[in-house]
């Protein structure tokens, strides 16, 4: 098995097919599409790749999606910057929006930000909305990356498991998912800011065997 996409010791992937292949070995085997994991908990999967990579990544995905629809495994993803970026245009005038980012500190801007996008309040339940459009058996988030800091990913992810019970997540995270006796696992966004730590999210990075 062509492992070479794999690099700081598994902390994240250089994006091309051989990483889009594996993905597609490990997403369509039972050890993924199982519903449960241990302790009935809906397993939750991070594909963490170097930011560079975004752009290739964006289109690897889409190719991957294609491919396991072909499988016979249907996908829903949910990007977080789209629904962001939805979520701003309902509640906010965008031309307000953006003389207050003018007129203001980043700071502000920030705070303004995150309570518009109050995470149990607007984001979550609407998460939870989207994924009950349509029957899917894996679900794709995306976007990571784009709506730092506005939604940070620790966060998101601590609440996202109460609310997505129906099928895996698979988390495409633009940065390093490092593992270590110390520090336990973190989240390291862009390969530069560190979040927190999280440790429920199997790497997928570190799965050789598609069983």
């Amino acid at each position: 098995m062509d492992l070479s996409f794999v690099v700081d010791q598994g902390a994240m992937a250089r994006v091309g097919p051989e990483l889009r292949a594996h993905l597609r070995r490990l997403i369509t085997s039972p050890r993924v599409l199982r519903t449960t994991g241990p302790g009935n908990e809906i397993p939750f999967y991070l594909c963490p790749f170097a930011p560079e990579d975004q752009v290739r990544m964006e289109q690897e995905c889409r190719l991957l999606i294609g491919e396991l629809e072909g499988d016979g495994v249907p996908v829903l993803e949910i990007n977080l910057y789209d629904l962001m970026i939805g979520l701003l245009r309902e509640q906010v005038d965008w031309e307000e929006l953006a003389a207050f980012e003018r007129a203001e500190p980043k700071s502000v801007l920030l705070e303004e930000l995150q309570s518009t996008l109050n995470l149990r309040e607007v984001l979550i339940p609407r998460i939870r909305a989207r994924s009950a459009e349509r029957p899917f058996r894996v679900l794709f988030l995306t976007g990571v990356g784009e709506v730092f800091p506005v939604i940070r990913s620790h966060l998101i992810l601590n609440n996202l498991q109460s609310v997505l019970k129906d099928a895996p997540t698979i988390i495409f995270f633009p940065g390093r998912y490092a593992h270590g006796f110390a520090n336990g696992s973190s989240l390291q966004v862009l390969c530069r800011l560190e979040e927190d730590h999280y440790y429920r999210a199997h790497n997928l990075l570190h799965m050789r065997e598609a069983t």
